[in-house]
């Protein structure tokens, strides 16, 4: 008997609503579903492979332990025991300063893991939090936290209404958004055209999004920041200022006109690569639209100027009149809204052991793990537990984080592979698969372009013996209160709690009170209509919450050390760093930089185990303009040796004038070739690593987020065989 379960996709943040026909306990198609309100029944190649996923021998379905270069099963019971040992043996040595955590991106994707993680991490009592946040989108959380109050507050293109979209690196077109979730983009952007609107990209690249925009302009890697404030300063010199309402309640105006005042067009234009002209034409172009957006991502967030440049969009889009208005940049009304449940997002409360880099959201940056792990003295790392996350092809100088790895006295991983960070634990503790717990997309709805709500049922029933997410957390949560005796005997109230509930039973407690004290719901007044779970759960398709909505300020989150319901337009942190961006424009470009590609059938670097999404030619390539391999003898399909201050790899080269000279790019996630792995599929396809070249020593030092995009390479010729 055929049956279809409706629910959205859980690999990428598009979220998109998909239709899963099973045949018993066999899937067989998975399509879009027409019905979904975000959607509408688009989905890209990696939706259709969750079936690939779900059966993929590879897939770790029971607990592992290692011993020595070989694998043990182990059960359930005998893994929470010696996990708990191994990481309190090395706490009672060397105290509880000793462990650490790192949090893979895959867990936002997961309704328990994101509701319970701070329960494992409270349990581990160590402030050495990890994250793939700081590989990511620090410096967007951060300019939120200092400009509106909350790093959880987000602005996102109002995409379905702006009137002109100036994409600065980013790729949408494969991304579907990141940091916007926005399924569909390419016919999302095709609308703008089609009424009467403007799409220009300005981007190393030309990307797949370029190659369907209006316009498409060349950048110097790095220097997105100097455009940037080169286009405020012609708003400014040419009395095209308009806050708007935002008159009101922001603050700092005077402050960012006298800091852009020097970075006029003719002043960075050298620097930038874009004639002044141009930039004046973009400007007036911007001002003019009846309604403007500018959105930026990896290409504005992983560089030396990260916070920097991320904010200048911020206030490009403010002074433009474009904040909190239809068309521009506004704030998503999400189901359960994170920003007024949590306290307020908080900087500096602890530094780093290493470099002093401060905690950012509980958090310190993923570069300096590394050397967490390999610095002796108090504090020195000895156990960690990984959740959901490979770090070692994620984060920059990976060959070095994994030979620190082997360093640990111990280490817990919560993952569905062996891969190239787990094959170092010393147990590994496999979760459900998607298809096999229930989900709803708490994260993705703080940064929807559109307000939805969209219960996910599990497609299948768990495997006998099996654990989801929730209960691995929550039971080694416990056992760790236990263990550590004292105020954890208190502590462990909560997570056995919860674990009598079951995880799946204690998701749903907690979700249907959000949503019920959220904004769509009754106010926690039974009597009341709203939104509730058990709505949801009725709507297979989903709910849909209407557009974005203008909200400030009265939804501008508290502060706690200022006036409140104040947009701060010029955070003296990072315009005093004004002064390091205004010395850059003396810096010598180097003759070749590295920038990241996204390929549209990568998530991250367990995708490539999954055969539909690594079919066809080779994608790990590295992409050079012909001038640059022509100068140095290379040509089409020739295997080159890529080196950095850090590291080398090899890789075959595709000679292309889709990337503008003095630019390579090599897409992330690959480098499956290690030894002690189990992806058979990932290791027909293995390539090379980007992150073996990017620099653990380059930060954006506002946010301590990685450097990972304009890198400084060699690029050589291999001799033949």
């Amino acid at each position: 008997m055929t049956r279809v379960v409706y629910r959205t996709c859980t690999l990428c943040e598009a979220c998109c609503g998909i239709e899963v026909h099973v045949e018993g306990e066999r899937i067989t198609a998975i399509g879009g579903d027409k019905r979904d309100p975000s959607s509408h029944g688009y989905i890209c190649a990696k939706a259709r492979a969750l079936k690939d996923l779900h059966e993929d021998p590879d897939r770790l379905r029971y607990p592992m332990r290692r011993a020595g270069s070989e694998w043990q099963r182990v059960s359930w019971k005998e893994a929470f025991a010696y996990a708990t040992d191994g990481i309190r043996a090395a706490q009672r040595a060397h105290g509880d300063a000793a462990a650490a955590i790192y949090l893979g991106e895959p867990m936002v994707h997961n309704l328990d893991a994101l509701l319970f993680a701070d329960t494992l991490v409270a349990a581990l009592g160590t402030q050495k939090r990890f994250s793939a946040n700081s590989l990511d989108q620090f410096p967007k959380q951060l300019v939120s936290h200092w400009m509106y109050g909350s790093g959880l507050f987000l602005s996102v293109p109002d995409v379905d209404r702006t009137d002109y979209m100036l994409i600065i690196g980013a790729n949408p077109v494969v991304s579907n958004g990141s940091l916007m979730t926005a399924p569909g983009m390419p016919a999302r952007l095709r609308r703008i055209q089609q009424r009467g609107g403007r799409v220009v990209v300005i981007d190393p690249r030309r990307t797949e999004t370029a190659k369907l925009a209006d316009e498409h302009y060349f950048i110097r890697p790095n220097t997105d920041g100097l455009l940037l404030a080169a286009l405020i300063q012609c708003l400014f010199g040419e009395g095209r200022v308009r806050l708007g309402k935002l008159g009101s309640f922001a603050e700092g105006l005077e402050v960012v006109e006298k800091a852009v005042a020097e970075f006029t067009p003719e002043a960075v234009s050298e620097s930038v690569g874009i004639e002044p002209e141009t930039m004046r034409a973009i400007a007036r172009a911007f001002s003019d639209a009846p309604s403007a957006v500018c959105y930026g991502r990896m290409g504005t967030s992983t560089v030396p100027f990260g916070t920097t440049t991320t904010w200048l969009i911020e206030v490009l889009n403010s002074v433009s009149g474009n904040l909190d208005r239809p068309g521009g940049a506004m704030f998503p009304k999400p189901p359960v809204d994170v920003t007024s449940l949590q306290p307020p997002t908080q900087r500096g409360r602890w530094r780093s052991r290493t470099r002093g880099v401060p905690e950012f959201m509980g958090e310190l940056p993923a570069v300096t793990l590394a050397e967490e792990i390999e610095t002796p003295g108090d504090g020195q790392v000895r156990a960690l537990v990984t959740f959901a996350g490979n770090p070692v092809l994620s984060s920059p100088a990976g060959h070095r984080l994994s030979e620190a790895l082997d360093k640990l006295d111990f280490m817990v991983s919560i993952d569905l592979y062996l891969n190239e960070t787990t094959r170092h634990a010393h147990i590994i503790l496999p979760p459900l698969g998607p298809l096999e717990r229930d989900h709803f997309d708490v994260a993705f709805q703080l940064f929807s372009v559109r307000n939805t709500a969209h219960w996910s049922p599990a497609v299948f029933d768990a495997p006998r013996d099996a654990r989801s997410d929730g209960d691995i957390v929550l039971a080694l949560a416990s056992r760790l209160y236990w263990a550590r005796g004292g105020s954890g005997r208190v502590q462990a109230a909560v997570p056995r709690t919860l674990l009598a509930l079951g995880s799946a039973r204690a998701s749903r407690i907690v979700l249907d009170v959000a949503l019920r004290a959220g904004p769509y719901g009754n106010g926690l007044r039974p009597w009341r209509p709203g939104l509730t779970l058990e709505r949801l759960c009725r709507a297979a398709h989903g709910v849909d919450l209407g557009p974005l909505e203008p909200c400030l300020p009265e939804r501008l989150p508290a502060r706690s050390d200022r006036k409140q319901r104040r947009i701060d337009l010029a955070p003296a942190e990072i315009v005093a760093d004004l002064v390091r961006l205004r010395r850059s424009l003396t810096h010598q470009p180097p003759d070749l930089v590295l920038v990241g590609r996204r390929e549209a059938r990568t998530v991250n670097s367990w995708s490539h185990n999954l055969p539909s999404l690594v079919s066809g030619p080779s994608r790990c390539v590295l992409s050079m303009h012909p001038a640059d391999a022509a100068a140095r003898g290379i040509g089409p399909g020739d295997w080159v040796r890529v080196s950095s201050r850090v590291g080398a790899v090899e890789v075959p080269v595709r000679v292309t004038e889709s990337v503008m000279r003095g630019v390579v790019a090599l897409p992330h996630g690959y480098g499956h070739g290690g030894e002690g792995i189990r992806l058979h599929v990932a290791a027909e396809h293995a390539g090379a690593s980007c992150n073996d070249l990017t620099d653990p020593a380059e930060i954006d030092p506002l946010s301590g987020n990685a450097v990972l995009s304009g890198v400084p390479v060699r690029v050589d010729r291999c001799p033949p065989c």
